[in-house]
């Protein structure tokens, strides 16, 4: 392949719809094969470019491309914001670029190859892991995400959560851009090609399963679309009413879904109380209010049975940025004037908790924390049998956000063999059980309802949850040692020139 013709258009455009069109690989469209080719293109211009400068450039358009695609749905609360956003994050990719063209370039021979197909993928994963930082908008969109519905992924998210499957994603997308481009390679990617394909097997024989251990049916209430938080609340106990005599061992309410603080409100207590009497099973709602125990604003878990509010109480830990919170308010301030950002910041819970309901263990979560492998993982380590995600994305409901966020619960089900019940204010509201298998029918973003699922419950322990994000540890330290070889190649090369002109300096000049 030529190297790209040396014309702006080319270098700042092509990159953009190259890392953009990774986004096709999630819901909604939800092509999730596509992922498995979609970054060819992307590395074919970073192969071609003609230095290494210019394609760690067109390494920060294509991400600039990716994250301004996956996060459009933010334009309108953020609007030009989310652009200024999007090159920043952006930025994760410049090195990414830069290590593509050194490593692929030219004719590389298959020793460049499988060193390609391991650095490529683990700079890949160094990006990924950066941005995962909360303050940094949290790990929406890792492009293994895109694999929630296919059982052999699934599988391997059990030994290496989805950082493994980004890794393999790359490696996959990797070893094609050398076939089709490098012809003293093509053997090597053909063996990695083979290698992907073997390993998946293997782990689908060989990794340990979720043991089945039994049941729990957990009813979901999806308010829908209300225009109080008064109506709000009306609206849950109404559909709340309906599985009285239907046996829930769990009743869980989306995110928001009540607007007042209960120990300021002992009448909306009351009333919540007397729903668990009359289904027989505990209620977990989620305030969104100011305390009147504590100073600011809190989003919680509480859980309420038939004697009242049982003291079970979780507060969110990790908030979104602009939604929840402004990160350096004195500097970001303005972005309240231009989107609809928060205009006062929420305040933090201190620790996880797991919570009891007539035996049942459960481990809440709120919102976007569901993006947070470390922290399913942590609860299941705690204890946890069900992972019980409360959420609401009423703000970007005709969006393709609600799609993506239920099928999360997927993946961190499958990482740590529990189920997940993923319930929400306006949808989708969807059960997955302990191998990221679907539960149930989801409710759409449509639906105002009740839905009753039987969760098939596990015991056992994933690798993933013995050994946590080892392929992260894995991948940082591929990069160091490939860091220290380059830096020590190039001592020695300077050293060598240094010798060289020394020698050709002392050695007389016969006339």
């Amino acid at each position: 392949m030529r190297p790209l013709p040396d014309s702006r258009w080319a270098r700042w455009v092509l990159p953009v719809p190259a890392g953009a069109v990774l986004v096709l690989a999630f819901p909604a469209p939800s092509l999730w094969w596509l992922a498995y080719v979609a970054l060819v293109p992307w590395l074919l211009l970073l192969r071609a470019s003609p230095t290494p400068r210019a394609a760690a450039l067109s390494g920060w358009l294509g991400g600039t491309g990716f994250m301004l695609a996956m996060h459009h749905w933010l334009m309108p609360n953020l609007h030009v914001f989310i652009v200024v956003l999007a090159a920043l994050l952006g930025l994760l990719w410049l090195p990414w670029g830069w290590l593509v063209h050194r490593l692929l370039a030219g004719t590389p021979g298959a020793g460049r190859l499988w060193a390609a197909v391991l650095l490529v993928p683990s700079c890949w994963l160094l990006a990924e892991l950066v941005r995962s930082w909360e303050y940094l908008g949290g790990p929406w969109g890792l492009l293994g995400a895109s694999q929630w519905q296919v059982a052999p992924a699934l599988r391997l998210a059990s030994v290496g959560g989805v950082w493994l499957l980004s890794f393999l994603v790359v490696a996959v997308n990797t070893a094609l851009a050398a076939l089709l481009t490098a012809p003293h390679a093509r053997r090597g990617a053909l063996v990695a090609l083979l290698g992907v394909a073997v390993l998946t097997g293997a782990v689908w024989t060989w990794a340990p399963r979720p043991q089945p251990d039994g049941s729990a049916r957990i009813a979901v209430v999806q308010i829908g679309e209300t225009g109080s938080r008064k109506e709000r609340f009306e609206r849950g106990e109404e559909l709340t009413r309906r599985l009285a005599g239907r046996g829930p061992d769990l009743i869980v309410w989306g995110e928001s879904s009540v607007g007042y603080d209960l120990r300021s409100h002992p009448s909306l207590e009351r009333r919540l109380t007397a729903l668990s009497r009359l289904t027989g099973a505990p209620l977990l709602v989620n305030v969104d209010s100011r305390r009147s125990d504590r100073p600011g604003i809190f989003k919680s878990s509480v859980l309420v049975d038939e004697n009242g509010v049982t003291g079970q109480r979780y507060d969110k830990m990790r908030l979104v940025p602009f939604g929840e919170y402004i990160p350096a308010r004195s500097l970001l301030g303005w972005a309240t004037s231009v989107g609809r950002a928060a205009g006062e910041d929420r305040q933090r819970g201190q620790r996880p908790v797991v919570m009891r309901a007539d035996g049942l263990r459960f481990g809440p979560l709120i919102c976007f924390e569901t993006a947070f492998p470390d922290m399913s993982r942590h609860l299941t380590d705690m204890g946890a049998r069900v992972l019980v995600a409360q959420s609401s994305t009423s703000t970007f409901q005709h969006s393709w956000a609600p799609q993506q966020h239920a099928s999360l619960a997927a993946l961190r089900a499958a990482e740590t063999g529990r189920p997940m019940v993923h319930a929400t204010l306006t949808g989708v509201s969807a059960s997955f059980g302990p191998e990221g298998e679907r539960a149930g029918q989801p409710l759409g973003t449509d639906a105002s309802a009740v839905r009753l699922t039987k969760v098939p419950l596990a015991t056992g322990t994933t690798l993933y949850v013995w050994f946590g994000d080892w392929p992260l540890l894995g991948a940082v330290a591929a990069l160091v040692v490939y860091a220290a070889l380059e830096g020590s190649r190039t001592v020695r090369g300077r050293r060598h020139a240094e010798r060289v002109r020394t020698v050709s300096v002392s050695v007389p000049v016969r006339r």
